[in-house]
């Protein structure tokens, strides 16, 4: 059942919305308005690899929920990473109305008390020597500027970045990120960037007999002492898209490393802070502290964009440089849905229960592992998991149509999540979900996993 589609590569941050499969699903809508939609879509939006053509269409969404304009409703178990805290919580709601209605724009020489406070805030959460910010639009404006004060900090200019990562899609971004797919046709980018791989469990590409990820740390100093001249080493403490989780001896190293040759250390946490792993941001789950922390998507509750680079107080040394500029910079409307989105987490006691609820997904994913041939690995944090499917656990080929299967199954049933590198299912469901409903998506999907394998031959 092999498809004729583009290269592997092009799966790496996604689901294909070009193959058989994604023809088959959008053809299989009847109804006219959503057809209707779909085809003014096409028709006046600048078409671009993993967005068009559109999935569905939305008219509706609420907590844990997004629905169509048939009324059909999915669980989103996707929601881009801004969805922490559903679709329209009621707090975030209340805050921001209440914004617009006294302040909704601060021009970016004036500050204003919800920015101050949404700063204040955000470095109590963060601890540590986290405790300078500086506001933006996106998380990507969020890399640029740390990866600007890098510079500035150390002087050097190079940056080493992992194998896979993705850190977004400005020309900056795709400079240090490792998706080949970003770059590709794109001609010369930022001079001086340097890639290792990352530490991957499952089919990492040199694994060591015990198993240990620490030597994939080891490459980091390996590069910075032939190279010379690195400023900063970016990467997600958790990576994302197909969640993969190092050891905390890793990271441990990884700091380490940062430390003796003082290169800047920057987590991008932009799709993975706010909760998802059980703490405000997955680096506290490594007991390590970054140099720099950019963090965006769920900072704005689902509502509105915003992102922050945070530092420390010993790294406040710019005031010559425009780090970020940005229009929006003390945004009293983005800053307040922030500040909101913070308060809600803390009050539904939301981190707690992340990690509660990480648990159940665990024994759950490991049980379908242990019954569902077609299932080669699961690893996860918090409410972030990944379950790789492959056609062959000695050869761990990667199972690119099984997975398109079970995808579109599941959204046919209510769910919809994400599939990166073509074979990783990607579960992040909000925060909010109640047991029930998590109960209900898990049961969907491995109605689903049984009948590929049924529908495959795997039994």
């Amino acid at each position: 059942m092999t498809q004729n589609i583009k290269p592997t590569h092009f799966r790496s941050e996604g689901d294909v919305n070009t193959t058989p499969a994604r023809q088959a699903w959008n053809a299989s809508m009847d109804d006219e308005r959503t057809q209707a939609l779909l085809k003014r879509d096409s028709e006046v939006f600048l078409h671009q690899a993993m967005s068009t053509p559109c999935l569905d269409t939305l008219e509706a969404a609420e907590g844990i929920y997004i629905q169509d304009a048939t009324g059909k409703k999915y669980m989103d178990f996707h929601g881009n990473n801004v969805h922490q805290l559903g679709y329209g919580h009621p707090h975030v709601i209340k805050r921001v109305q209440e914004q617009i209605a006294k302040l909704p724009f601060s021009p970016r020489r004036f500050t204003n008390e919800t920015a101050v406070g949404c700063a204040e805030k955000l470095t109590q959460i963060c601890g540590g020597e986290l405790n300078r910010v500086l506001f933006a639009p996106g998380g990507t404006s969020a890399v640029g500027m740390a990866l600007k004060l890098a510079r500035h900090i150390t002087g050097n200019y190079k940056v080493v970045s992992l194998w896979d990562s993705f850190h977004g899609a400005s020309l900056d971004a795709i400079s240090v990120g490792g998706e080949a797919c970003f770059r590709q046709g794109m001609g010369p980018l930022m001079a001086g960037v340097e890639r290792i791989p990352p530490a991957v469990s499952y089919r990492g590409a040199f694994p060591v007999a015990d198993g240990s990820d620490v030597h994939y740390a080891d490459y980091l100093e390996y590069v910075i002492e032939k190279e010379g001249g690195v400023g900063a080493f970016i990467a997600e403490a958790v990576r994302n898209t197909d969640v993969q989780v190092p050891s905390k001896a890793y990271w441990k190293r990884i700091r380490e490393i940062c430390d003796k040759h003082n290169v800047m250390l920057i987590i991008d946490d932009i799709p993975n802070g706010m909760g998802r792993s059980g703490e405000w941001f997955t680096y506290q789950a490594y007991d390590i502290e970054p140099d720099m922390l950019c963090i965006g998507k769920g900072l704005g509750g689902g509502l509105v964009p915003i992102a922050a680079m945070v530092t420390k107080d010993k790294y406040n040394t710019a005031e010559q440089i425009s780090m970020g500029h940005y229009t929006h910079e003390k945004s009293p409307i983005g800053c307040a849905a922030a500040l909101a989105t913070m308060e809600a987490i803390e009050q539904d006691g939301l981190l707690d229960k992340a990690k509660a609820d990480s648990q159940f997904m665990r024994e759950k994913l490991l049980e379908m592992k242990a019954t569902y041939p077609v299932i080669g690995d699961v690893r996860g944090i918090g409410m972030l998991w990944g379950i790789e499917l492959v056609t062959d656990h000695e050869s761990k080929s990667r199972a690119y149509d099984e997975a398109e299967a079970v995808l579109y199954q599941c959204l046919n049933n209510g769910v919809s999540f994400k599939v990166s590198q073509g074979n990783v299912i990607q579960l992040s469901p909000p925060l909010i979900i109640t047991r029930e409903q998590l109960t209900e998506a898990l049961a969907i999907f491995e109605e689903a996993i049984a009948k590929v394998c049924k529908d495959f031959n795997y039994f």
